[in-house]
């Protein structure tokens, strides 16, 4: 084992840090670690913002900090206030000395920044927040507004534009309204009948809980803690991305096996950093956000953004829920990393505050990024890949209960999608090219559009170097051994208006598009005009084979290989049975026909934009070998459409995870 530097709530920050004498703090134990070194903290909450000095050297000498086996460790970034008088009924008031949040006082601090949206007229919500028992309230922006607010039981979904229920109508009665002073920040709060002083009542102080200050900290391990309560900012693409735990453009974390909750915006943060651009559409308003974000690409480029200095982390087995904005985000910082086995759930649900980068996971230039065998529910949207989806691939993966489970946007692949349950309305958007969707279960729509005003960059193989960048044409899809399930007629949400696209059941959206890449090039050279003019109003290739279509779900016509079963048994559902997760199907007598052998790299039509194959990280052809359940596939055997290998027609219960 290596050494060990002790932190305790018994301890003190002068004593040496041995298991006899702990220190206080976990700041302490951060400003004396050095590589190989282990923090070891014992149970107890601790209020601080760990800011560690050092990193490791290696992943064989890093720095761990980790909760002592079998104890329960919290860190937390806000601070239990007491004094609180009654002023009228159930509101109460609390007069906060400003020497309490020093120079970042998060009731001060607006959530605002690039694609960060408001109502037209409407204040900014800030950083600030309240808890009651650990329960946070909502704000409200006026001291009128706390008297007697009302019960919502519904909201609007900003992206679909339809009607969602909150999960808890009651707690939208619970307010906040904060006024800040020269000396003192006084906050009002609408406890609904109970007794402030006598129950545990907290507000957010700190900006993070566990976030190194400095950059290139490389090589450190966060296991084993609850942290929670962070005022973290809005954390777009184009702005320095602070979240409540993370590396701050680093190399090598790994951050497993915590409980993390109540970050304002962002969870966890694998981000970018301040140098490359911080908010300048918004503050500037001299150029789109795009071209800002363009532009730091190219800037990352300059200061080191490759493989030997960011990204590689490991995020795992952690369980995050209740974030404001998403549970896992970053730009640029996450390349190269895996996020595996974490449990997601509960994000932007609250819906304070509204803007083009909410997610469960919201990554941006997801160079070779694993996203395998994660559970994400109950959230407004499950992932979203963002720009430079290359090398991506999102495995086994359980989705349901969104309001939608994956969008890809404005990437041009190679990505592969496969093995992953979509239970959820809005299963699939896809408004980007070059992707492989193998042996998923969709259960609602999938949603296709191009994107022709937004050229997006793509870059060498398993590499940071841009190669070229293209419009989003759409198309250069591939779909092999899908299960695809039709809904009652219509799409989960309409689209934008004028595009005049929709979402669909089934692949039928590719009506149109060439089989293969030689029908395309026959139909471009067939055309006689200039060099790029050939090219326009002539739709991608689509390799479509082997998906089988069930209740509705439609493919495209002629679709190669493609099974529809008509009937109306049929019962697809996820259901969460408090321990897990559990698929429960019923399916057709044909379902058993559909036999598929083991789907590689070499099987997937190389990308037409980057020119790419469908590999694994070290450029040997991708083996898709494993269905969601973790059982391997043969190169010899065949299996079932769909992401079990063992899914049969007729009434079967799978635990899936």
């Amino acid at each position: 084992m290596a050494p060990a530097l002790h932190v305790a709530t018994t301890g003190s920050d002068s004593a040496d840090g041995s298991a006899g004498t702990p220190f206080r703090t976990i700041s302490k134990a951060a400003a004396v670690a050095r590589p190989g070194d282990r923090v070891v903290v014992h149970a107890g909450e601790y209020r601080e913002w760990v800011r560690p000095q050092r990193g490791g050297l290696s992943d064989r000498r890093r720095i761990t900090y980790e909760a002592a086996p079998g104890e329960h460790v919290v860190i937390k970034g806000s601070e239990q206030v007491t004094g609180w008088e009654r002023e009228d009924g159930t509101v109460w008031r609390v007069a906060i000395p400003n020497t309490l949040f020093g120079e970042f006082n998060p009731f001060a601090e607006e959530l605002d920044g690039d694609w960060a949206l408001y109502v037209e007229g409407q204040p900014r919500t800030h950083l600030g927040d309240v808890y009651l028992d650990g329960t946070s309230f909502y704000e409200v922006l006026d001291h009128a507004a706390l008297a007697d607010p009302p019960l919502r039981t519904t909201v609007v979904d900003h992206w679909t534009g339809t009607t969602v229920p909150i999960r808890d109508p009651e707690r939208t009665r619970y307010v906040w309204y904060a006024e800040v002073g020269p000396d003192e920040t006084t906050v009002w709060a609408n406890f609904q009948g109970a007794d402030p002083n006598a129950r545990l009542v907290e507000v957010n102080v700190r900006r993070s809980v566990f976030f190194p200050t400095e950059h290139h900290l490389d090589h450190i391990t966060v296991r084993g803690f609850e942290l929670a309560q962070a005022a973290c900012p809005w954390t777009p693409p184009t702005a320095d991305q602070p979240g409540l735990v993370g590396p701050n453009w680093a190399k090598g974390w790994v951050i497993e096996d915590n409980v993390i909750h109540d970050a304002k915006c962002s969870g966890i943060s694998l981000g970018k950093e301040a140098s490359t651009g911080h908010n300048y559409a918004r503050w500037r308003r001299d150029k789109p956000g795009y071209q800002y974000q363009l532009e730091s690409v190219f800037a990352a480029r300059q200061i080191g953004w490759d493989r030997e200095h960011v990204g590689s982390h490991v995020v795992r087995r952690n369980t995050i829920y209740d974030c404001g904005q998403n549970g896992i985000v970053g730009h640029l910082g996450a390349v190269f990393s895996t996020i595996e086995d974490n449990h997601i759930h509960d994000i932007a649900l609250k819906r304070e505050f509204y803007g083009y980068e909410i997610a469960g996971i919201k990554l941006h230039a997801a160079i070779d990024v694993e996203i395998r065998h994660n559970r994400i529910h109950d959230c407004s949207l499950g992932t979203w890949l963002d720009w430079q989806t290359q090398g991506t691939r999102v495995s086994r993966n359980v989705y349901y209960g969104n309001s939608r489970d994956l969008f890809v946007e404005v990437s041009h692949g190679p990505y592969l999608v496969e093995h992953n349950i979509f239970a959820s309305a809005a299963s699939l958007e896809v408004f980007s090219q070059g992707g492989a969707f193998v042996h998923n279960l969709v259960r609602g729509t999938l949603w296709l559009q191009p994107v022709l005003d937004r050229p997006t960059p793509y870059h060498l193989p398993h590499s940071t170097q841009v190669a070229g960048y293209a419009a989003i044409e759409g198309g250069d899809d591939r779909f092999v051994g899908n299960v695809f399930l039709g809904g009652d007629g219509t799409p989960a949400y309409a689209p934008d208006a004028g595009t005049g696209d929709t979402a669909r059941h089934g692949t039928v959206g590719y009506t149109g598009h060439p089989a293969d890449l030689a029908a395309y090039l026959a139909e471009v050279h067939d055309l006689w005009r200039g060099d790029h003019e050939r090219f326009k109003g002539v739709k991608q290739p689509a390799y479509l084979r082997d998906n089988v279509f069930v209740g509705g779900a439609q493919p495209v016509p002629g679709e190669p290989g493609a099974v529809v079963l008509a009937g109306d048994d049929v019962h697809v559902a996820v259901v969460d049975d408090g321990g897990g997760v559990v698929l429960e199907a019923r399916l057709p007598a044909g379902f058993d026909e559909v036999r598929i052998g083991l789907v590689t790299g070499d099987d997937l039509e190389r990308v037409r934009f980057a020119d790419a194959d469908f590999e694994e990280r070290d450029g040997s052809p991708a083996v898709l070998g494993t269905d969601l359940t973790g059982q391997p596939k043969s190169s010899g055997g065949t299996y079932p459409a769909g992401p079990l290998a063992s899914l049969t027609s007729g009434t079967s219960r799978t635990r899936v995870w």
